[in-house]
């Protein structure tokens, strides 16, 4: 079970090794860091955001840093970028259950699901 990420760069169709992406626990408007990380190889992290045992019902967002991750792949962006930090706002309604939040991105467009 637990949390878990992946971002595909449809730009370039490969993982966006690279990446940094930050966790937050969010209330209303407040957000809280949990956790900041590089994604690996295949655009994933190390291990789970979270594992089955410290995943809690909850609001969250995963902030992804994808003109810092265009840019270090030598993409010329304009200024300012269309999409610079993409961050996605989801809740976690069953600890008990696996929660993969995908993200597909080019520096033009982004999307998203739940995955298994």
């Amino acid at each position: 079970m637990g949390l878990s990420t992946h971002v595909l760069d449809t730009m370039n169709g490969c993982p966006a090794a690279g990446m940094e992406v930050a966790l937050y626990s969010t209330d209303g408007d407040n957000a809280t860091l949990i956790k900041r990380l590089v994604l690996n190889h295949d655009g994933r992290t190390d291990a789970p955001l979270f594992d089955n045992a410290s995943l809690r019902t909850g609001t969250y967002r995963l902030r992804f840093d994808v003109a810092g991750y265009f840019k270090a792949q030598g993409v010329q962006l304009p200024e300012p970028n269309f999409l610079n930090q993409v961050s996605l706002d989801f809740g976690i309604a069953h600890a008990d259950q696996h929660y993969h939040v995908p993200l597909l991105v080019s520096p033009w467009s982004y999307s998203t699901y739940r995955g298994s």
